[in-house]
């Protein structure tokens, strides 16, 4: 693989134009197919689980009770200044509003609250039903706004009207402004790391043509498939972040070989070919895990996944093939100028801060602790053009490893191995020395503050949004809130029992028997009268539970009547099945609760594999593994304490506390999987290719420091921000998964990657990098970082810099 994308980066350094042409050809296509076929207009948020219970009920539904069978909206009337509904003046104005929702597009039925009783004790509020006979997809663009204009004439004095309900449940969300924030972001940090505009602008501009193509693309698509707004937001989400932190990989090594004297084209080439190897290897495994969620079987969560999958594909696809044509209009113009902090901290990287190990892992010093220089600034290493000190004294300790020079962090240590620099330590390789200082120290550490983190994880409660987390400003929020005040939290999830009597000797009998049966169970408020359709024998029973939509109360409910079917179908004949929103969501959840643990185990077997194949070593794959498994745990507590809990939940604009979205989890064990794995391949694989050179194990994880903690960090820093930026959605459900996201990727790059990891590798040394000679043998070397094309060129006399102590 790195071969040929060695010749393809090369390919399009030379043909750029075309290359460019033939983006802006694919980007432009995208727009006219989505123009033609699609649109945001056709998004589709309903919640379906094909095979399930509650969807099959639905399905019947259709046909025998076609106005129960769609979404439905409440008309909220409030009657304020000491005033009643009933009160004749009142009561003219909700029936008057209540026959102009009538005359509203799509509107199927209209039950007044005088006729269903749904008036509170006090008389205060009144709630009136608005079915429609298509599920919320399929209303019109401007159905419920007519509705509100319909009824907006009885919001007059002594009177308020909030219209809510399933309808506007689950709503599309505007992420423009998200975007906008995560772009702004990212260019920050990218100026920060380059010291350059125009390098940091690249990746973002690439970023932009990869999301675009990737959402007009999928949106052009929602025509014919279904494709919810969290499905697109997710894809933009994802497909910003990784685009800009793979263009990020690879403009960093071009411009490490620029600020060396490489040919902009040869270095293009050789970037692509061994950073774009690691972006291919991480691409992919995010795509294998995201189009895993197909196996779930709900239509809602594998729009998601492919949709993820999608964008992660095309941001692969221009981070090889556009992006060098990009470096190749920029030219040598990316190149670090001359005695500039930036081509410093190149130089310091490339060069300085090389290992004083041979490839057999002898020490510079011998046992005696001599000087290697005394003022005289003489290269220790021959050929490499690399001082220890220049005019400054330094010393080798041969054992005991203290400071070679005063205020410079630098170690050697002639039986450790540790290397000798010429120009201080970075903020990474700093921190990387601090942690293995004492590495089961910082492994109980590790494991203790993540442990604590990932308790609340253990009372998460899962359910789908509704109008309880909506922004309380709303009308939506309003609406449920106070409904759920006046006439009971059960009201804003109804439960459905479809009957079917077919097989009974008296069906109104039997239906009536049935709804009694249910009105015995606990936590039932109401049941309603039986609704029969005589042609199909069958009766509807709406069911009012005493608790929320959410509650685990509603659960058990669901789950006991279920569990009374067969004494119900002996004492009556009817069979009956539970449907309804809150049934939808019962059979969601309980789907995704028994997909979760396979799913997790062939995630976390896949990153065995794959970590086992590219580092060819038992110990990192292993090590990986964990903690993976750690920074999900803790993930989860977070999310958990902050919307369920709602700890901290004024920063991130959660004004209630609610259940965690059912997708939740399994979503981020599949998006985090496949970014852990980015920052797993470009941090070890710089640690293993020292390993491999010197044998030396503890600079081998401070050399994977030195070359790959800046950029690591500064990935793991936009994709954070990216991800953060989409906290200010009203979507509850991409709220919390920017939020776990945003915290998933912050705990998993600097709390396990840059912290757990070093400290594992250092404790186990050698044999972080065994692998049984049987084994060995057997596996694919996949040459995930490009050895086989040869090491760059040798620094030229005319680049060579002063070592500087610039971080």
């Amino acid at each position: 693989m790195p071969a040929f994308l060695h010749r393809l980066g090369r390919l399009a350094f030379r043909r750029r134009r075309r290359m460019l042409a033939l983006w802006l050809a694919l980007v432009a296509a995208a727009v006219v197919c989505m123009t033609a076929f699609g649109g945001t207009g056709k998004l589709d948020n309903t919640f379906s689980i094909p095979g399930s219970e509650s969807q099959r009920a639905l399905d019947r539904m259709k046909t025998d009770f076609p106005t129960f069978s769609g979404t439905s909206a409440q008309i909220v009337f409030t009657a304020t200044d000491g005033q009643k509904v009933t009160d004749p003046a009142d009561s003219a104005r909700i029936r008057a509003a209540l026959g102009a929702a009538a005359s509203a597009p799509q509107v199927a039925k209209v039950v007044s609250p005088f006729d269903a009783h749904t008036i509170s004790a006090d008389g205060t509020t009144a709630v009136a039903q608005v079915r429609y006979e298509v599920p919320q997809s399929a209303l019109e663009p401007n159905a419920l706004d007519a509705l509100k204009s319909a009824v907006s004439g009885a919001n007059q004095q002594g009177m308020r009207v909030d219209v809510g309900g399933s309808a506007f449940g689950n709503a599309p969300s505007e992420s423009h402004r998200s975007d906008i924030i995560g772009v702004g972001v990212a260019l920050v940090i990218l100026t920060l790391t380059f010291g350059s505009l125009l390098t940091a602008g690249i990746p973002v501009v690439t970023a932009l043509f990869g999301v675009a193509t990737a959402i007009f693309g999928a949106l052009s698509l929602t025509g014919t498939v279904s494709i919810s707004s969290t499905a697109q937001s997710l894809a933009l989400m994802i497909g910003l972040a990784v685009g800009i932190d793979y263009a990020l990989f690879i403009v960093s090594r071009h411009r490490f070989h620029l600020a060396h004297g490489m040919e902009p084209e040869d270095s293009a080439a050789l970037a692509v070919g061994t950073a774009g190897s690691a972006v291919v290897f991480a691409g992919l495994t995010v795509v294998i895990a995201m189009t895993g969620l197909t196996v779930v079987g709900i239509p809602y969560l594998t729009a998601m996944g492919l949709a993820a999958a999608g964008a992660v594909l095309i941001a692969v696809l221009v981070a090889t093939t556009l992006l060098p044509a990009i470096l190749g209009f920029a030219g040598t113009r990316l190149t670090p100028g001359p005695g500039s902090r930036a081509m410093r901290r190149e130089q310091a990287v490339g060069g300085a801060g090389e290992d004083a190990v041979g490839a057999t892992g002898d020490s510079l010093a011998s046992a005696t602790g001599e000087n290697v220089l005394s003022g005289t600034g003489d290269n220790v290493a021959g050929g490499t053009g690399e001082s220890v000190a220049d005019g400054i004294e330094e010393s080798v300790a041969s054992r005991t490893g203290e400071i070679v020079a005063g205020g410079t962090g630098e170690h050697v240590v002639s039986r450790t191995g540790e290397h000798v620099a010429g120009a201080a330590a970075n903020a990474a390789e700093r921190w990387f020395r601090l942690v293995t200082r004492r590495p089961p120290l910082t492994l109980v550490a590790v494991v203790a503050s993540l442990g604590a983190l990932a308790w609340p994880a253990h009372d998460m409660r899962l359910a789908l949004p509704d109008n309880g987390t909506a922004p309380k400003s709303s009308s939506q929020r309003i609406a449920f809130d106070r409904v759920g005040e006046k006439l009971g939290p059960g009201f804003n999830g109804p439960l459905l029992v479809l009957a079917d009597t077919s097989h009974s000797s008296d069906p109104t009998t039997a239906a009536q028997r049935v709804a009694a049966t249910i009105g015995a169970l606990p936590d039932v408020a109401t049941v309603g009268k039986p609704v029969a359709n005589p042609a199909t024998h069958t009766a509807l029973i709406q069911v009012i539970p005493d608790s929320a939509p959410s509650d685990p109360a509603t659960k058990t409910l669901v789950n006991s009547i279920r569990d009374d079917r067969a004494a119900i179908l002996r004492d009556t004949g009817a069979t009956v099945q539970v449907t309804g929103s809150t049934a939808v969501s019962v059979d969601v959840a309980a789907k995704l609760n028994s997909a979760l643990i396979p799913f997790a185990a062939v995630v976390i077997g896949l990153s065995l594999l794959l970590l086992l194949l590219v580092f060819r070593s038992l110990v990192v794959p292993l090590k990986a593994a964990a903690g993976f498994l750690l920074s999900i745990a803790a993930t989860l507590g977070a999310v958990v304490g902050a919307f369920q809990l709602g700890h901290l939940g004024s920063l991130i604009g959660v004004d209630t506390t609610g259940p965690v979205s059912s997708f939740l989890p399994i979503i981020l064990l599949a998006v985090l999987f496949g970014l852990a794995m980015d920052y797993e391949v470009f941090l070890v694989s710089r640690m293993r290719e020292s390993y491999l050179r010197t044998g030396n194990p503890l600079g081998a994880v401070h050399s994977g420091a030195r070359h790959s903690g800046r950029v690591v960090t500064a990935a793991a820093l936009i994709m954070t921000s990216v991800f953060a930026a989409f906290l200010t959605s009203d979507s509850t459900m991409l709220k919390q998964i920017a939020f776990a996201l945003a915290a998933g990727v912050l705990l998993d790059a600097f709390v396990i990657r840059m912290t757990f990891v070093p400290a594992v590798l250092a404790l186990t040394r050698h044999a972080a990098w065994w692998l049984p000679k049987w084994l060995e043998r057997r596996l694919p070397d996949l040459d995930i970082e490009g050895d086989r094309l040869g090491p760059a060129p040798a620094v030229p006399e005319s680049v060579a810099l002063t070592p500087s102590t610039a971080d």
